[in-house]
């Protein structure tokens, strides 16, 4: 039976969904072609219809897992609401569905340029954003506060996942939110 070019786009649109959840579970590494086509309800040989190769794959479920976590992010208005959602327990207790650079960051760095360049893109627009909602001192101060903004919430999250306390990782998200969150003046206090 001949697949339509509609239900080809809509199976190639499930493997990436699929892939970019599976990836933030599981790590690059950690699930293979096979489990992600049978997550889709799909074989093996189904794949090579859709990508060249498991990387070809990488970068697009990556850029989709960027995209998802920007359009869950564009509602939020200030820095004060960012830190919250972010450093959430639901965000931390969802990894399959939250952010790519704080469950996949270290795998990214040891993938090809295009999951690398995807992640780079990303990461510039939130810099972007972020320097926008903090005040005060030249456009410098702000970009660097941004960039270690951006670096303490990714680290955090990776933290409070990482440790086999649920005590210490809400400890963790609650320092973090302290240090990041409740800005005055548009000026971090940290």
């Amino acid at each position: 039976m001949r697949v339509t070019r509609e239900k080809m786009a809509e199976n190639r649109e499930r493997i990436v969904a699929t892939a970019a959840r599976l990836f933030r579970e599981k790590g690059f590494d950690g699930v293979g072609v096979d489990a992600i086509m049978q997550g889709v309800g799909l074989t093996h040989g189904g794949f090579y219809r859709h990508f060249r190769s498991k990387d070809d794959l990488a970068a697009e479920a990556v850029a989709f897992g960027l995209a998802a976590s920007a359009e869950k992010q564009a509602p939020l208005a200030s820095l004060d609401e960012l830190v919250a959602a972010y450093l959430s327990s639901a965000h931390r207790d969802n990894r399959g569905g939250g952010c790519v650079m704080a469950a996949l960051g270290g795998d990214v760095a040891r993938q090809k340029i295009a999951v690398r360049r995807k992640l780079t893109v990303h990461v510039r627009a939130q810099l972007d954003r972020l320097t926008g909602w903090l005040g005060g001192g030249s456009a410098r101060a702000r970009r660097e506060r941004a960039i270690a903004t951006l670096a303490g919430l990714v680290g955090a999250m990776v933290l409070a996942r990482a440790v086999d306390d649920r005590k210490l990782s809400d400890e963790i998200l609650a320092a973090a939110r302290a240090m990041y969150g409740k800005t005055e003046s548009g000026i971090l206090r940290a």
